[in-house]
């Protein structure tokens, strides 16, 4: 008789239940994490009137926590960094303990179209409310520094009596669409896309279904060849196209962006017109509103959703489940090289010239905007641009003005013909006002500019150089020619101080790339000039012939690059 024990068999595991990523449309309504909780525990547009009938009559101590730190943001507020705190404890320090009592305001700019009293009330709110700070950023907002609560009120009243406002400038919704600064002037202009811009800002900023997102959601709208809203790294785009058959549209493009995991934006294969747009640009933001992942903030923008499923499946999810139509099939956008940014003079098809001016990395006050309101009244313009590279444009100039105009915004700091590094220089807020930032940025960036302007005097091509203070890459590091990402580094005497990781050879255009990074290579703030300079001239004696240098920095050795 057999002693062997009976052979047993194991029970067969269950399969893991997969986590769900809180999307809605797949039922998961119930919030997965604190942001998601405030926002369904009152919806974040209505803490306006908290601010009018509350927190402006009893100041900052009385502000709610979740208001403060999460739905004032739906009004373009977000509280500055207090002064003093170095970057060191950016990551260590509770958020109330960075939190000053003061607010930055952006001033929420669709299409960077302003006139002469917009641009004068602005300058208003800022000399009277913000210690007279202005910064243009590379969303074609203005952010002003230094806003007290309980002068709210009145700044909107202000703002929104000629025509402005910050409804949704920040959180989880629409925020500014970006648009060619130069839409209906521009002598090769595919498409004008000026209405289209407010019929979206006109129908959809300010609906609450809207306005409840997984996070954040840019739009970039132009129809220039130039490409000069940055289209590939917006969440969703529509690009000027001419289509064989139905002329001149729109290509959609979902599911770019930048931060600590970039993405190059898909091209979904449709050509849509201008009065379909709006309701093909609201289609895409339900999609993201319904299907986006709600359960981590870090994998919560559209980007991700459009890489796991790629443009096939979205637009058909668009079509099927939103539109309820099929649209018509696109054809491929003609790419540049470089997104224009119309720094310059240049005519206008009309006849008259638009002038592109240059600020040290965005950085005015109140008192140059009002300046520049002068300037343009001047000269008889009442058309001003803001710019997605932190530049400013006036339009409708005489040819026989144009000399004089130049010098007279020479004389208030904006310069027409600037040196290619003042011209291609961007800087993110930094660590004055940033509770994010870790190192300074726009003093830095603009000393930079001046020391290259003297050592580097010989540069003949463009060379971008965009400086971010956190890893966040609102100054777009990786697109960069040289991208430096604010970060704290050891230098030569062991002491922990402020430096930059290194990008290098990111572009946008026919063949995008996020930049090469170069393996254990950081920067200490104090020798950017120097490193700067040592890059530029190793580019400048190796580049062949029409080499460009994000090209040259693909390809170089490390000993060049270092």
């Amino acid at each position: 008789m057999s002693t062997d024990s009976p052979t047993t068999t194991a029970p067969a595991a269950r399969p893991r239940r997969k986590r769900g990523e809180g999307q809605w449309a797949l039922g998961y309504r119930e919030p997965l994490n604190p942001n998601e909780q405030s926002k369904k525990d009152d919806h974040p547009l209505n803490v306006r009137a908290r601010v009018e009938n509350i927190y402006a009559h009893r100041g900052f101590d009385s502000i709610d926590g979740a208001d403060l730190r999460g739905r004032l943001r739906w009004w373009g507020l977000y509280t500055q960094r207090k002064p003093g705190i170095d970057g060191g404890k950016t990551a260590t320090l509770e958020p109330e303990e960075l939190d000053d009592r003061y607010f930055m305001l952006r001033v929420r700019i669709d299409g960077g179209q302003l006139n002469r009293e917009q641009l004068r009330t602005i300058a208003g709110i800022s000399t009277e409310f913000g210690r007279d700070t202005a910064d243009l950023t590379d969303r074609q907002n203005v952010q002003l520094h230094w806003v007290d609560i309980v002068d709210m009120p009145e700044i909107w009243n202000r703002l929104e009596s000629v025509g402005l406002h910050t409804q949704e400038a920040c959180g989880d919704c629409p925020r500014v669409i970006l648009g060619s600064p130069v839409a209906g002037v521009a002598e090769d202009e595919i498409i004008d896309g000026t209405a289209l811009i407010k019929t979206i800002e006109r129908d959809y900023i300010g609906l609450k279904e809207l306005a409840n997102l997984p996070r954040k959601f840019k739009t970039a709208i132009s129809g220039h060849p130039s490409l000069d809203v940055v289209p590939q790294i917006n969440d969703i785009a529509l690009v000027g196209v001419v289509h064989p058959e139905h002329g001149p549209g729109w290509a959609v493009w979902v599911g770019g962006g930048l931060s600590t995991n970039p993405f190059i934006a898909q091209d979904l294969g449709v050509w849509v017109s201008t009065e379909e747009a709006p309701e093909v640009w609201k289609g895409v933001v339900e999609v993201f509103r319904d299907y986006g992942y709600r359960r981590l903030r870090a994998k919560a923008r559209i980007k991700f959703l459009v890489n796991d499923w790629g443009a096939e499946k979205f637009r058909q999810v668009l079509e099927d489940e939103y539109l309820q139509r099929k649209l018509i099939d696109g054809v491929p956008v003609e790419l540049t090289t470089e997104p224009g940014d119309h720094v310059g003079v240049h005519a206008q098809k009309d006849g008259k010239f638009y002038i592109g001016a240059a600020p040290f990395v965005g950085r005015v006050s109140g008192t140059v905007l009002s300046q520049l309101a002068d300037v343009a009244e001047k000269y008889g313009s009442d058309r001003i641009r803001t710019t997605a590279h932190q530049k400013i444009l006036l339009l409708d100039i005489a040819e026989g003005d144009v000399e004089a105009a130049v010098e007279d915004l020479r004389a208030i700091g904006l310069e027409a013909r600037p040196s290619l590094w003042r011209q291609h220089t961007m800087a993110c807020t930094g660590i004055e006002y940033c509770k994010l930032a870790i190192v300074d940025t726009k003093d830095r960036a603009t000393a930079t500019i001046g020391e290259l302007e003297q050592r580097v005097p010989d540069l003949d091509v463009p060379v971008t150089v965009n400086v971010n203070g956190c890893p966040n890459s609102c100054a777009r590091v990786q697109t960069a020619d040289i991208g430096l990402k604010g970060q704290l580094v050891m230098d030569d005497a062991g002491n922990q101080v402020e430096g930059f990781q290194v990008h290098l050879g990111g572009l946008l255009g026919e063949n995008p790339a996020f930049g090469r990074k170069l393996r254990a290579h950081k920067v200490t703030a104090v020798e950017v000039p120097n490193y700067i300079e040592n890059l530029t001239r190793n580019y400048l004696k190796d580049r062949t012939d029409g080499e460009t240098f994000a090209t040259w920095a693909a390809r170089a050795d490390e000993e060049l690059l270092r």
